[in-house]
């Protein structure tokens, strides 16, 4: 799939690429460049609930034990 860059610097998104990703206006892009690549990746529309299950567990009880120590320190 290729799409072309317009003189303002937009470009359109191919449409089967927009169902398959289930992208629609005001969905975030990220671009990254890697070398003499460029990959776009979309941004989840709610991050927090996207990064839910990623961690490695009771990050909630590691957070209040290290702003004890914090306290501790002070």
């Amino acid at each position: 799939m290729r799409s072309t860059i317009t003189t303002r610097g937009q470009t359109v998104i191919p449409i089967e690429i927009r169902k398959r990703f289930a992208l629609g206006p005001a969905d975030g892009l990220e671009w990254i460049v890697e070398g003499k690549e460029i990959r776009v990746v979309p941004l989840p529309r709610d991050p927090v609930a996207a990064f839910r299950g990623q961690g490695r567990g009771q990050s909630t009880e590691r957070l209040l034990d290290d702003r004890d120590w914090d306290r501790r320190q002070e």
